[in-house]
């Protein structure tokens, strides 16, 4: 399959190439924290901007997923934010259908010992995954009349799907720390997304991915939506452990540059859904106005009262025994899920109110839609942390925390 960067991305692309030395040449990517927003010529009042998401036949008013990850999710949780217009994904590789009843398995990971936190997740990880609990956990947050979605691995994708669909789930997510159309091994059939997609009613989101060919490759397959980010959450050690990974402001702009293309050449626009690295409120409005159609959160959401870890997040990307799936990490309990998601905040640090912000950054962009607000304006600003603000970093407080 032949693809090919426009000649626009091109020349932007060997315009911001240095040299590392003699053999190799390097492109600068940025992260959150060092870009910033333009205000707009206009704005417009946050309560009259649209900032709602569509995938397939889902129409959600929040444009927010709840990542696979056993630290946030299990059926309550989901419940709860399909509720408040989000939506959540449910790991069908993790605990929830692992154990009948994870709460004990929950309580030992928050539990442990740090110097035995590693070993620990690598041993509740290998309890086989029962699937007549797959079908009883999506029942049961359908029970509540709100859209779920679930996430496999790659590998069990098309033995799942049907089964998926059947207990009626709205959104199957196939993801992996990296995930291309073209995937080589000598152990097993490649996954084909084609067919996939072709034997499914549901919206399929792939991922994970962070360059713009892989990305154009992927949305030939059918699929409807893309999830970018490799190594950016709070508790994944994927950047570390393998070397891998593009910060998210350049990652979601490339991956939202191949839909551009895609959409020029198929009609067909695939959502493009910026997963991890987000901290607080200008982080998400950074991840939209850089190209994202939605994003995907844990970190944030593991430190509300309603996450299934108590407290405590922990990393899920690498299923290899002999690796680190991640570390455990300790966020607290801060506030509840609807005060992150929709306020009011209760705390002065840009965690609670996260769709308040998100509105209130279109509004000043002069942004009436989210594809709007993707044309916002950026400007590369390292400094933009800490300008001015020596008392809050001084007192921790605010930006400073």
């Amino acid at each position: 399959m032949s693809v090919r960067a426009p000649s626009s991305l091109s020349a932007v692309v060997a315009a911001d190439t240095l040299e590392l030395g003699r053999f190799k040449r390097a492109r600068r990517a940025y992260g959150f924290d060092e870009v910033a927003l333009v205000p707009g010529r206009i704005t417009i009042n946050p309560q009259e901007v649209d900032s709602s998401f569509e995938l397939g036949s889902l129409r959600l008013a929040v444009p927010i997923l709840a990542a696979a990850m056993d630290g946030v999710v299990d059926v309550r949780f989901a419940i709860e934010i399909g509720r408040l217009g989000g939506m959540a994904v449910i790991n069908l590789d993790g605990l929830q259908t692992r154990y009948v009843d994870p709460t004990g398995v929950l309580r030992e990971i928050a539990e442990a010992p740090r110097d035995r936190i590693n070993g620990l997740l690598q041993k509740v990880y290998q309890a086989p995954v029962r699937e007549h609990l797959i079908g009883e956990r999506i029942a049961a947050v359908k029970r509540a009349r709100v859209p779920v979605a679930v996430s496999t691995v790659p590998a069990q994708a098309s033995r799942r799907s049907g089964l998926v669909q059947e207990a009626g789930a709205d959104c199957l997510v196939v993801q992996g720390t990296v995930l291309t159309a073209r995937h080589i091994s000598r152990s097993y059939d490649q996954l084909s997304f084609e067919k996939l997609c072709a034997g499914l009613s549901i919206p399929v989101i792939a991922g994970n991915c962070v360059e713009y060919e892989a990305a154009l490759e992927l949305m030939q397959t059918g699929i409807d939506g893309i999830l970018v980010g490799v190594g950016p959450g709070a508790a994944c050690t994927t950047r570390g452990v393998l070397g891998v990974g593009v910060p998210q402001v350049t990652a979601t702009s490339d991956v939202a540059a191949a839909r551009e293309t895609y959409l020029r050449e198929s009609g067909r626009r695939v959502q493009v859904i910026t997963d991890g690295g987000m901290r607080v409120g200008g982080d998400i409005a950074k991840a939209f106005a850089s190209g994202a159609d939605a994003v995907m959160i844990g970190s944030i959401f593991a430190g509300t009262t309603d996450a299934a870890g108590g407290g405590y997040h922990w990393g899920m990307a690498t299923p290899d025994p002999n690796l680190p799936r991640g570390t455990r990490i300790k966020v607290g309990q801060r506030g509840t899920l609807r005060e992150v998601l929709l306020g009011p905040a209760r705390v002065d640090d840009g965690t609670q109110n996260l769709v308040g912000a998100l509105r209130s950054a279109m509004g000043v962009c002069g942004a009436r839609t989210l594809q709007e607000f993707q044309m916002t304006e950026l400007v590369i600003a390292p400094a933009i942390q800490n300008e001015g603000k020596l008392f809050q970093q001084a007192q921790q407080v605010g930006m400073g925390t």
